[in-house]
């Protein structure tokens, strides 16, 4: 891969949090490139900041310092209009507990982000629906979350962030909640959507077994982000 295959560039990123006695630096100095139609895992301990990088690069939080450049778009100097319509259009979420709205149905809950995106109505039902047939949810459109088991509620919350054909999923431990046979089905969903949909993934994991699917794997350790695997060739 080429430069021009970068979609995302984060450069000299720093997070500071208050601790209860001293200021937490959680992020010191990371430099990361997100290519197109990659996935990439990031991995770390728990508390090592991996969430907090992965909500910096996808617009969620803000970088104490640094730059991240999606395209040539600086997102860490948008205002915060700017930066949620760059989150809804550019990027899909999906965390380890899958958020989706209690009271809607499947359907409901994946057309919900193209609705936000002013979509006509016949456009997004027709989206969202291709989406629950590609996570083989068909028959399970008209459910709501509490009539879902854990593995088909993550597979609704992929769908929801496919929605508006994001660039980049950005996933926070999506198999942290399921057993072993669902986070396999969960992994090989996500890699045949990747190819389908042509999205490059960020994946946040702390297990490394599951790291090792992806191309290129950093490991999160004392601030820094360092290259354990990266492939692009």
């Amino acid at each position: 891969m080429t430069n021009n295959d970068i979609l995302l560039h984060a450069e000299g990123i720093h997070k500071t949090y208050s601790g209860k006695t001293e200021p937490v630096n959680v992020l010191q100095g990371v430099d990361i490139a997100i290519h197109r139609d990659d996935i990439t895992a990031i991995v770390g301990a728990s508390g090592s900041g991996k969430s907090t990088l992965l909500h910096i690069l996808g617009g969620l939080d803000r970088p104490d310092k640094g730059t991240i450049r999606f395209r040539k778009n600086d997102i860490a100097q948008m205002d915060d209009e700017a930066l949620a319509r760059f989150r809804n259009r550019n990027i899909g979420f999906v965390f380890q507990f899958h958020h989706l709205l209690p009271e809607f149905t499947a359907l409901e809950n994946v057309f919900m982000p193209g609705l936000i995106a002013g979509k006509p109505m016949p456009e997004i039902r027709k989206r969202a629906e291709h989406l629950l047939d590609e996570t083989g949810l068909k028959d399970r459109m008209d459910h709501r979350p509490t009539e879902l088991s854990g593995g088909e509620q993550q597979r609704v919350a992929v769908a929801r962030a496919l929605m508006n054909e994001p660039e980049i999923i950005m996933a926070d431990e999506p198999t942290g909640n399921l057993d072993e046979r669902n986070t396999e089905k969960l992994l090989d969903l996500l890699l045949a959507l990747k190819t389908k949909e042509g999205t490059a993934i960020v994946l946040i994991t702390h297990d490394y077994r599951i790291a090792g699917i992806t191309p290129s794997v950093y490991e999160l350790k004392e601030g820094k982000l360092t290259a354990n695997k990266v492939n692009h060739s």
